[in-house]
């Protein structure tokens, strides 16, 4: 240990950090114990001392003790979950990593550092649970209001005058009438699950469960139980529970941000589409499923199996059939549209009577970045239409940070003196409508950014911010 670093200096930093840690002897009796372990724990620090473990939790059998089992083997275990009983009779469930404190290859003691998960995994169970009540329940659709299981969107739901767009919803109402797999690329709020699940309306399946899980939205060690089910002494803990896989059978099960799921259950993923054939957590048993699989990210495809986000088997599994989705920021043309349909949306919902926004929101509107894509333009608008005064949307009505936007950036370009060049272009898009001044000036900006990289399409797509794929279409589309 360094000369300035003294015992006293790490127990310090322990007792600060946000996991729980405890240290055994070589006998299983606790020697250290931090705050955080004692309070999820519910254990008295100076009572609990120089005890055994399995006295301070007398529910853990000595045989499931991560702790008793790395002295016995003198072997790590990492991110092993637990679920125990405190002797108060609180369950929690944590996901432990166990190491061996060795001198000289003889076992001295043993240091466990534990993750509280049992919020997530309440929150997963409960879901499961729902999704197998309602299972048990209505499966033709027509009580949709008290359903979790239930595509509610379909094909007409999806508003748009985009060109590409258009391309896509076609060819997901094609892919709607197969069994094949489908894999979606758009960015966050784009409405990949709009599309999902008006695929699985269009589809045989539609009057069949239809599930939703973000593979981002729980800790990786829980996500392999959720999707394909635990059977009773797995782990500790562990109970007999269907997982989504069971109860999407005969359905569809959608999987949103697929690049986040670690890579061995993306190998379990690709058994599933290619044998349909799944095995619960700590099972030996095997259990045949009949799901459709659409799975979605929201990063390009290409960059993701580059950086190893996505297996390469498993993307050329999914591959048969890829849709992206455009930003908002890319189809400007829909963003009339869209702020009709949403005040015309929370109009009803509110019992407000508001007709529009101003003229300088709606420029506003159309020269924003919309990072949060179509969710964010919805979020704003009902935000609006919940405070607002009177029957038009105003500048005063947006967030701070469009406010913020528009002066640095839209109001400097009202007052810019016009040049020659752009009377002239105004000039010739006076009499076009807003589909075709949207498209002048993307061909423009295409021309520009081709030629300032030597017609080079990988460097072009990089200098307009778009997948290549969507460079060589427009390419053909604009003849450049």
């Amino acid at each position: 240990m360094h000369p300035f670093l003294t015992l006293e200096h790490v127990k310090f930093m322990l007792e600060y950090i946000s996991d729980g840690v405890q240290i055994v002897d070589e006998k299983g009796n606790l020697v250290y114990c931090n705050r955080n372990s004692a309070m999820l724990d519910d254990i008295n620090i100076s009572d609990s001392i120089g005890k055994h473990i399995t006295e301070i939790y007398p529910s853990l059998k000595e045989e499931e003790s991560t702790l008793l089992k790395v002295l016995a083997t003198k072997t790590p275990i990492f991110n092993r979950e637990q679920t125990y009983r405190t002797y108060k009779g609180k369950i929690i469930a944590t996901i432990n990593s166990t190491l061996p404190i060795l001198n000289n290859g003889q076992i001295e003691g043993a240091i466990e550092i534990s993750r509280n998960i049992t919020p997530y995994k309440e929150l997963s169970e409960r879901y499961l649970d729902l999704q197998s009540m309602v299972q048990g329940g209505d499966t033709t659709g027509k009580n949709k209001a008290t359903r979790t299981d239930v595509a509610v969107f379909n094909f007409e739901d999806i508003i748009t005058n985009h060109s590409e767009f258009n391309r896509v919803k076609a060819v997901a109402m094609k892919a709607a009438r197969t069994e094949i797999p489908v894999l979606i690329y758009g960015e966050t709020g784009t409405g990949k699950e709009l599309l999902t699940q008006a695929i699985h309306n269009s589809s045989k399946r539609k009057n069949r469960p239809f599930i939703a899980q973000n593979c981002a939205a729980l800790p990786s060690s829980l996500l392999e139980g959720i999707l394909f089910g635990t059977v009773k002494g797995g782990f500790t803990g562990a109970v007999d529970r269907k997982g989504l896989f069971e109860l999407a059978d005969t359905g569809t099960l959608f999987l949103d941000e697929i690049n986040s799921m670690p890579q061995e259950l993306q190998a379990k993923l690709l058994r599933v589409l290619q044998d349909g054939i799944i095995r619960r957590v700590g099972d030996t048993r095997e259990h045949r499923v009949d799901v459709r699989i659409i799975a979605a990210t929201n990063i390009d495809p290409n960059v993701a199996i580059e950086n190893g986000l996505i297996r390469r088997d498993l993307y050329y599994r999914l591959n048969t059939v890829t849709l992206w989705i455009p930003k908002l920021s890319d189809r400007k043309e829909d963003i009339l549209l869209l702020t009709k349909f949403f005040i015309d949306k929370y109009n009803n919902q509110l019992y407000r009577n508001f007709k529009g926004v101003s003229e300088d929101v709606m420029r506003l509107f159309l020269n924003y970045s919309w990072e949060g894509n179509v969710r964010e333009l919805e979020h704003v608008i009902e935000g609006a239409v919940n405070f607002a005064e009177g029957t038009t949307i105003g500048f005063m009505d947006l967030p701070p940070n469009l406010r913020n936007y528009y002066k640095l950036h839209v109001e400097p370009q009202i007052h810019e003196p016009i040049t020659e060049n752009q009377q002239t272009q105004q000039s010739e898009d006076f009499d076009l409508n807003l589909n075709q001044i949207v498209e002048n000036a993307e061909k423009r900006a295409i021309e520009k950014a081709y030629e300032d990289s030597f017609h080079n399409i990988t460097q072009t797509a990089k200098v307009l911010g778009i997948p290549r794929q969507t460079l060589q279409y427009k390419l053909k589309k604009y003849n450049i």
